[in-house]
């Protein structure tokens, strides 16, 4: 394992109570350790979202670029969600 550089930041109050609550309760050994898995899945975040980009994302793009008229308007989508999210909304309502 490389030698670990130090590094010192200032966090918000809340921020650094986090931190020490994590620490406190046992969950981690220091505040390093719960910077370290902040930064772990912040990573593991941004490899989840490139990965998406490029298997799902640029093909939809491409193809879109390919033929616009496949293409719907904003208005069609949000015409679209208003509809499903009224539907959901009534069927809730009558939900016992």
């Amino acid at each position: 394992m490389p030698s670990p550089e130090k590094r010192t930041f200032s966090l918000p109050t809340e921020q650094a109570g986090y931190i020490d609550s994590l620490v406190a309760s046992g969950a981690y050994a220091s505040g390093s350790e719960v910077v370290r898995a902040g930064l772990r899945a912040l990573l593991e975040r941004d490899a989840a979202v490139e990965k998406w980009l490029r298997e799902e994302v640029a093909g939809v793009y491409d193809a879109m670029r390919a033929d616009p008229g496949r293409a719907i308007s904003a208005d069609q989508v949000f015409a679209t969600v208003r509809a499903r999210h009224a539907d959901r909304v009534r069927k809730w309502r009558r939900a016992p």
